[in-house]
């Protein structure tokens, strides 16, 4: 398992290949399990660079089946607005 440091702004943020909840296939004569490992960190970086906000966090998770990356970012207002706290899932 290797882990990744990804900073953003001031923040810097660990993110690791987290494992996926297991999932079971359907149509298979026994449940079959498996496991997944997601990278979050690309993905991170992409929404950090698009939305021009600070890391809060990003986690792997499962979303219908599909694996995505759950990424979260403070995002600055505009003027005297106070910033806004974004969530963004990024399909994998």
């Amino acid at each position: 398992m290797t882990a990744t440091i990804l900073t953003a702004g001031l923040i810097a943020v660990q993110t690791a290949m987290t494992p996926m909840p297991a999932l079971q296939v359907p149509g298979a004569g026994e449940a079959e399990i498996r496991r997944v490992a997601v990278d979050c960190s690309g993905a991170a970086a992409q929404v950090v660079s698009q939305t021009g906000g600070q890391l809060l966090s990003a986690s792997a998770q499962s979303q219908g089946g599909q694996a995505v990356c759950v990424i979260t970012v403070l995002v600055p207002g505009t003027g005297s607005e106070r910033p806004k706290k974004v969530t963004i899932s990024v399909p994998q």
